[in-house]
């Protein structure tokens, strides 16, 4: 696949060219899936992104999940949408090793944390989680150069990151975002909502790589960093 894109209709591809259609471009690939309404906001009016999101959405959505090794997610925005335990392991951000209630009871090895040493909730995550699944990865801010390292190192190449906004924001700014893939749902809801990256502000070049159409739904992929990079 080159730099070069056309609109295409999500509907006109297959299942398999959809696949190929995502296909990582490198190793690791780290990719961060949003959605979000036309005038910006990552949620509804219920604070939700499921509330914006749609067909097309879900079946990029599930095209994703299936290309990755493992998912990246903030703690706060596993317990905002109530995660259930997902079909691949799933990294559990937090400076303070929070495991998310819906997660407590995941099988050994499906869950894991990356969190900080001076968190108060290491002990409680390592006995949820097991001690190998804790991943200390610095002091009082989590390194997140050192967490894309460790995962690869656990054989995890396509890591896929679900969010929120001020792990987005982090991730772009430690420069180890390979690609954003982004949906736009055809709404206008105002508010106050998030948006898709938040925190400090940064300044990161974007390149789009695929663009495809359903019912007014755009998605689109945007290569954040140059491949191999990282």
């Amino acid at each position: 696949m080159t730099d070069s894109f056309e609109l295409q209709r999500l509907r006109d591809l297959s299942d398999d060219q959809l696949q190929e259609a995502y296909a990582p471009r490198g190793e690791p690939w780290l990719r961060v899936n949003f959605v979000s309404t036309v005038d910006g906001s990552a949620t509804g009016a219920d604070g939700l992104s499921g509330s914006i999101n749609n067909d097309a959405d879900k079946r990029v959505f599930d095209t994703l999940r299936k290309h990755a090794d493992c998912l990246v997610v903030g703690a706060g925005t596993i317990r905002d949408e109530e995660y259930d335990v997902p079909a691949v392991p799933v990294v559990v951000v937090s400076r303070r090793a929070d495991v998310p209630p819906t997660l407590r009871e995941a099988p050994r090895g499906r869950v894991l944390m990356a969190t900080v040493s001076s968190s108060e909730g290491l002990d409680r995550a390592r006995e949820l989680l097991g001690h190998d699944n804790v991943l200390v990865l610095g002091e009082d801010e989590i390194d997140l150069v050192a967490l894309k390292a460790e995962l690869l190192h656990r054989g995890w190449r396509d890591q896929l990151c679900e969010g929120g906004p001020s792990l987005f924001g982090d991730l772009l700014a430690a420069g180890v975002v390979d690609e954003l893939c982004w949906t736009i749902s055809p709404r206008l809801v105002a508010g106050d909502g998030p948006r898709i990256a938040g925190g400090p502000t940064v300044d990161v070049d974007a390149r789009p790589a695929l663009l495809l159409e359903q019912d007014g739904t755009l998605l689109g992929r945007w290569l954040v960093r140059a491949q191999g990079a990282g």
